[in-house]
């Protein structure tokens, strides 16, 4: 599949030509990472720290807290890949430093190590000194410490002429278990497809930005159906993974789904189809994922009141209920709560809503019961989405940042806070 790359120097996502050579200047990464994070996984390399030049910690931060990123650049200890991980990186590319000795200590599945090859040899700090080791060599030197391998072929980096498709199946071999991600020079669609074929995942860049591939065809190029149609089975899923529908998708409607950020499908009676273009139940696209066969689709969208269904239900099997349910009810009474109402008062005094947050804490604290804990865990959850509700903050957002918590790998000891 296809990983886009954003490559930040000095702030901004740029683009350089056999890694020394800026060609494009590609703007706020922020923004790029906004298009790129809806086909999954971003490759974010920070340039600076890679070169030894600063770094651009604080942006890529936030890019971790945003969308699923494999961070790289400068990662040169175990102390630097730890912190990474504990801010939020999905997984970590160490290259220089993507030793025995490091990456011992650090855990395997969260790791990728960046091998850097010019004209077959590999190539570490920021692709200015020689190893006189081959890919394979290093491949196998780190075998089992690793869950993947990416390879950039330098001389083709940034060049836009195609990658070398005739050094892959021999790499993939010699990686063995770890999953491998070719870079340099991938520029086609075709070249997208050949890889995945080969078992191995594409990192692009150049081509992206310069339009020479489009996010869509890079994304679809992998995918297969079995039916005369073509089309591929989409299940629309909210952003808490609740089943929406299920839909139809082709590439003009994939194609028009990236690009507008919108929940766009095909519909065997219509054509293309804009969900909410009429209706007003617009869905925002988050994020497409392709199945493990690559024959169907998973739309995941932020959808708008009243629902998904022509019914007008949350889903096309009805009403949902739990959490998003009064996630949505809470938000219903923020904004139209009759006056003096205990909603109202909740939502506009903030006292109010501390004292009864401590007093549900306290009453669960001291439920003996299964029947008492399910009622006053029910009770605090009430209120906890109140307090939300009226910052702001999303359900969907704060199970996000339970999942960048559960993503570090250093832990507190759990005790209680000063002063508690």
């Amino acid at each position: 599949m296809i990983i886009p790359s954003i490559d930040i120097r000095g702030g901004r996502a740029v683009q350089l030509i056999g890694g020394r050579e800026q060609k494009l200047d590609g703007g706020d990464p922020l923004a790029v990472a906004e298009a790129f994070g809806r086909v999954g996984e971003i490759a974010v390399v920070d340039l600076d720290a890679a070169l030894g030049t600063g770094d651009n910690r604080d942006v890529i931060v936030e890019l971790c807290r945003r969308h699923r990123c494999r961070v790289g650049g400068g990662i040169r200890s175990v102390e630097a890949a730890l912190r990474w991980l504990d801010d939020g990186a999905d997984r970590i590319v160490l290259g220089t430093a993507a030793t025995v000795e490091v990456l011992s200590q650090l855990p395997k599945d969260r790791v990728i190590a960046a091998l850097d090859a010019e004209d077959g040899e590999v190539v570490v700090e920021g692709w200015r000194t020689r190893t006189g080791a081959t890919v394979a060599d290093r491949m196998a030197d780190l075998a089992g410490l690793v869950c993947g391998f990416l390879v950039t072929f330098v001389e083709r980096e940034g060049r836009l002429g195609g990658t070398a498709m005739d050094r892959v199946a021999a790499l993939v071999e010699a990686a063995g278990d770890a999953r491998l991600t070719i870079a340099g020079g991938v520029t086609t669609a075709e070249e997208v497809a050949a890889l995945d074929r080969a078992g191995a995942d594409a990192q692009v860049g150049m081509a992206l930005y310069t339009g020479r591939l489009s996010l869509a065809d890079a994304f679809a190029a992998p995918l297969i159906s079995d039916r005369p149609d073509g089309l591929w089975p989409t299940v629309v899923v909210d952003e808490r993974g609740l089943a929406l529908g299920l839909c139809w998708s082709d590439r003009e409607s994939l194609t028009a789904a990236l690009e507008r950020g919108r929940g766009v499908y095909h519909s065997r009676k219509r054509g293309l189809w804009e969900k909410g273009a009429t209706s007003g139940a617009t869905q925002e696209l988050l994020r497409v994922d392709a199945d493990c066969d690559r024959d169907a689709l998973r739309f995941v969208v932020r959808q708008a009141d009243p629902g998904f269904c022509h019914l007008e239900t949350r889903s096309c099997w009805g009403p949902d209920g739990g959490l998003g349910r009064l996630e949505r009810t809470l938000q219903r009474r923020k904004a139209e709560a009759p006056a003096g109402s205990f909603s109202a008062r909740l939502f506009a005094d903030p006292a109010l809503l501390a004292a009864k947050l401590a007093e549900e804490a306290g009453e669960l604290a001291e439920a003996r019961t299964a029947d008492d804990v399910a009622w006053e865990a029910a009770d605090l959850m009430y209120f906890t989405l109140a307090a939300a509700t009226a910052a702001g903050v999303s359900l969907a957002r704060i199970e996000a940042e339970l999942d960048r918590r559960a993503r570090a790998v250093r832990r507190r000891d759990g005790s209680q806070k000063e002063g508690a």
